[in-house]
């Protein structure tokens, strides 16, 4: 645990600044639509990583053989990621999309133990279950009874929120297998660009009415998505799995939802006893998965 306290800080940190993205989408989204915010964020962030990468004057050469892999991370990394995601929390309900996005750090769990070799000890196991398990309890409880609904747009919108946290899970997977040869920083410019690109038949039509009509502060929760999210958060996440198992990684993503409740709290929303116990699950779980 010692050893992998600077990782385990950095993890901590980029959870953060993530659950901060949830509070400034919700304020954004007043203004601009999710689908086009989605893109905003990267159409910002992306000329900012290839001039970080110009200045580094890194290696930007990458083998033809590796372009489909590329392709995948821009694909779950960034279009089908919050295409899924945006569309996901459109058909549900925002603490039902949180339980399921969170299925992310399972889905990394399984798929580094099958493809990675991660060793998934029964200790780490128990680990992830029971931060997931804090997840849960912590979002149940602020679920009202009219929440409940089972019409089909739900069980859709459940799917999509699972497929894309499927994407978070490819996109860690196929990214720790790239750092093994490659920069981190070049591979993640690269799925920028091409996420950017596949991205763009999706919202071409009504992005010019979006970028004139777009107002001082929606611009500034774009550069926050943009900088602090996307390329302080993707470049730290990347950093963090290649120092690190990908489920040991992932199961400081359960943070999130605990994050983002804090920060309600600060903006009037009052903290619960169920809160409680489920911050306790999560912290536990973590602590559990890095004793391993």
């Amino acid at each position: 645990m010692k050893n992998n306290l600077p990782i385990s800080l950095l993890l901590i940190l980029i959870s953060f600044v993530w659950a901060g993205s949830f509070i400034v989408v919700k304020i954004a989204t007043n203004e601009i639509d999710p689908i086009q915010l989605g893109f905003l964020r990267f159409f910002v962030a992306t000329p900012i990583m290839v001039l970080l990468l110009l200045v580094s004057k890194k290696n930007l050469s990458i083998p033809k053989k590796e372009f489909p892999w590329l392709v995948v991370l821009g694909l779950t990394g960034v279009t089908l990621l919050y295409l899924f995601q945006f569309l996901g929390i459109a058909y549900t309900n925002a603490s039902t999309s949180a339980i399921l996005i969170n299925t992310n750090v399972i889905f990394i769990a399984l798929l580094s133990g099958a493809f990675l070799h991660e060793n998934l000890t029964r200790k780490r196991i128990i680990g992830i279950l029971l931060s997931f398990l804090g997840v849960i309890v912590i979002m149940v409880s602020r679920i009202s009874w009219d929440e409940f609904t089972f019409t089909n747009l739900f069980f859709i919108g459940c799917l999509l929120m699972l497929l894309s946290a499927f994407c978070w899970a490819l996109y860690s997977l196929v990214g720790k297998r790239l750092l093994r040869h490659y920069d981190g920083l070049v591979i993640t410019t690269y799925a920028f660009l091409l996420g950017s690109v596949l991205y763009l038949p999706f919202v071409a039509t009504g992005l010019l009415p979006v970028l004139q009509q777009t107002s001082l502060n929606g611009w500034l929760a774009v550069f926050y998505l943009a900088l602090v999210c996307s390329v302080f958060g993707y470049l730290g996440w990347y950093y963090a799995l290649n120092h690190t198992d990908a489920s040991k990684a992932a199961v400081f993503l359960n943070f999130i939802p605990f994050f983002t409740i804090i920060m309600s709290f600060f903006l009037g929303e009052p903290l619960t006893v169920f809160f409680l116990l489920g911050a306790a699950f999560i912290i536990y779980g973590v602590y559990l998965t890095q004793t391993t």
